[in-house]
């Protein structure tokens, strides 16, 4: 089930043909669906119509598609979410870095797309407003600063803990290493993830959580982690 008719998507990308099949199916499910077909008229369309999310590819004919995104979250805090065909790890991070909340990898499935931006869509409809965070088992308790599992407390140090609420407060949205780095050790913080890998190995192990068949933390390699969507 879609979220609604009142949310305006702005999709900015050369392709035409990719644009004429997204207007399909987005109309179809109800939403508003602007285009623009380079960075310099993605800026103008969004000051004309405030979109509630941004579709963006990387490749542009006017623009570096990570410069845009640095552009266009200096005046909006809209969800963000790449769609491009570039694969690379390395581009995944920058655009994530640079102020993206997703990447999507051409070509891609309507169905996994529209959820993608169901996701994004409610985690803006509650950031800020949440007093904890709960899937499953597992709960996480912002005023309280407290992890509980099946109802029991368990013990975090106060790094693990500080890595398990910023997770927590984006569920549902990658986060990379280095995202991760800057926010728990600060903006001059090395960028060998050895660290954090040590942190997580051992908040997984304190949740039961299994990297193999995670149920929490979902780990994109070489780019960074994703937690399970909030269900509070």
């Amino acid at each position: 089930m879609e979220i609604g008719t009142k949310y305006r998507i702005l999709s900015i990308d050369e392709e035409r043909e990719v644009q004429y099949y997204l207007k399909k199916v987005f109309l179809k499910s109800g939403y508003k669906f602007y285009t623009a077909h380079g960075g310099k008229d993605g800026m103008v369309q969004l000051a004309n119509h405030y979109p509630d999310l941004v579709l963006l590819d990387l490749v542009l004919p006017d623009m570096d598609g990570i410069e845009l995104i640095r552009q266009v979250r200096k005046c909006s805090d809209c969800p963000l979410i790449v769609v491009s065909s570039k694969r690379k790890e390395r581009d995944k991070v920058c655009a994530l870095d640079a102020g993206a909340d997703d990447y999507v990898t051409k070509p891609f499935g309507s169905e996994e797309l529209l959820a993608r931006i169901r996701s994004a869509l409610r985690y803006r409809k509650r950031y800020g407003g949440q007093a904890a965070y709960q899937a499953e088992d597992l709960k996480v308790d912002f005023e309280k600063r407290i992890v509980l599992l099946n109802g029991g407390q368990i013990h975090f140090t106060p790094v693990e803990y500080r890595i398990m609420e910023y997770l927590a407060r984006n569920s549902g949205k990658m986060i990379t290493y280095q995202m991760l780095l800057e926010k728990i050790w600060g903006p001059y913080a090395s960028g060998n993830n050895k660290i954090l890998r040590v942190n997580m190995t051992n908040i997984r192990r304190k949740i039961g959580d299994n990297p193999a068949e995670p149920k929490y933390i979902f780990t994109e390699a070489g780019v960074g982690y994703r937690m399970a969507e909030s269900s509070e």
